[in-house]
């Protein structure tokens, strides 16, 4: 289980500025870029390419890209088994596409989450319920 290892790596990038389509930690990073930094510490090397991308990509023709790439490297979970280190993948508004990633950390009442954030960079937010509503899905690492 490879939960609590990326949770450690994932609180080490907090305080990485905020950077669109960057996976350079203590430099910038966007939410993906963080779970390729992740990636890249537990295993070595990223599974894939990742390919440029807008702040609205996959929206114009409703393409669930993130979530169908989270399936092919990722192990897919059942919601509501929560555990340190799984992968959230979020909808931020009811008809648009799943395109926002954190790493959970806290379990439970006081339940958080190690995300990239536009306009605060890396940091570990309450899983409030606003947040928490959004979940679509949950994965861990391989």
């Amino acid at each position: 289980m490879r939960g609590p290892e990326a949770l450690a790596l994932a609180r080490g990038w907090i305080g990485t500025p905020y950077l669109h389509q960057a996976s350079i930690k203590g430099a910038g990073a966007d939410c993906l870029g963080l779970l390729r930094g992740v990636w890249r510490d537990l295993y070595g090397r990223e599974p894939e390419a990742v390919p440029a991308y807008t702040p609205d990509w996959s929206e114009p023709n409703c393409d669930e890209a993130l979530w169908r790439a989270a399936m092919r490297h990722l192990k897919a979970k059942d919601i509501t088994l929560a555990a340190t280190g799984d992968v959230l993948l979020f909808r931020m508004h009811p008809r648009a596409v799943a395109k926002h990633l954190g790493i959970a950390a806290n379990i439970g009442p006081s339940a958080s989450f190690v995300h990239a954030y536009s306009r605060h960079g890396v940091v570990e937010s309450p899983l409030s319920d606003p947040w928490a509503r959004r979940v679509v899905a949950r994965f861990e690492f391989p």
